[in-house]
């Protein structure tokens, strides 16, 4: 049996038939109209708010390589002229923020007497100003960051409050990243949820034999990463399994379902209690050869060539 084909009618023809419009100008102007409202439309439909949490991750990563290359740099810059001081990081930016040269140190300060005694270099005036205002832009990034995480923190309570409540906000924001949206993490299946984040030891146990990941990202959760080595596979599958139902809960419902969180300390206690020790490893059996030691010429002891 054959299709037969079905014609669309031309709607601009219906359309200057039905005296919607006149002409065809007016057409054309008309539908230019429509498609830019359903571009904005659309645009505004993608602006959603685990978008919006998605892109404040990011940005917690993209600071976080800064500030660790800038923090580095700041370390090596500034060791060459108080290289006694056991600084690094934040503490270290916020020493050269607020001092400077070693010789602006106090004399009250628990540092005074390492700094009048360092065999470092003097600092000049123009380094120590170039030092100054790198060590600012490294206290900004780092007070960037803490605004970052509070922003997500009070996001994921709202967005998905039940994922936030398994898994924390911080882990949760992840998680929803590495998916894609709120929407792709709920429809994943468990396993899947299980192993995100794990893509090196994924793809190398698809490519050889090496065992397959038991954990990926929700290895941070402190139920998989404080437990010993033997529990965590099956800890893993069920909190994963129960992150699975956490998103589905919040794409659909949107509300909080304290019974989710019950059941997964209920589940992880029982895992707990039944797996209180190491399995046994049985050792590999040795290979045997196949009769006795060969001599130099390739005899046997004890035997013929």
């Amino acid at each position: 049996m054959q299709s037969v084909p079905v014609q669309r009618p031309d709607i601009r023809e219906v359309a200057l038939e039905s005296g919607f419009v006149e002409l065809d100008e007016d057409y054309d102007i008309l539908l230019r109209d429509v498609c830019i409202r359903a571009a904005k439309s659309q645009i505004s439909q993608t602006d959603t708010d685990d978008s919006r949490i998605i892109q404040a991750v990011e940005a917690l990563d993209d600071i976080d390589k800064n500030v660790n290359e800038l923090s580095e740099r700041l370390f090596e810059w500034y060791g060459r002229y108080f290289p006694e001081l056991e600084m690094t990081g934040e503490e270290l930016a916020r020493f050269i923020s607020a001092y400077g040269s070693r010789a602006n140190v106090p004399e009250e300060h628990v540092l005074s007497e390492k700094a009048s005694t360092s065999m470092g270099a003097e600092l000049s005036f123009i380094d120590e100003e170039l030092l100054r205002a790198l060590a600012n832009n490294i206290c900004s990034l780092y007070d960037t960051r803490r605004y970052i995480e509070n922003y997500i923190n009070t996001s994921m309570g709202s967005v998905a409050p039940n994922l936030c409540n398994i898994t924390g906000a911080s882990l949760g924001a992840r998680l929803i990243s590495m998916a894609g949206s709120l929407q792709k993490l709920a429809a994943f299946p468990s396993s899947t949820v299980q192993v995100i984040g794990a893509n090196r030891a994924l793809f190398k146990h698809l490519r050889s034999r090496a065992p397959s990941p038991k954990h990926g990202i929700i290895f941070n959760n402190p139920a998989i990463k404080n437990a010993p080595w033997w529990q965590r596979g099956k800890l893993a599958r069920a909190l994963a399994s129960k992150i699975s139902l956490a998103a589905r809960t919040d794409f659909y419902s949107g509300e909080l379902e304290p019974s989710i969180k019950e059941a997964l300390e209920k589940k992880l206690e029982h895992i707990r209690n039944a797996n209180p020790n190491p399995p046994k490893r049985e050792p590999k059996p040795q290979p045997q050869g196949k009769g006795g030691k060969r001599t130099h010429r390739g005899k046997r002891k004890g035997g013929k060539r």
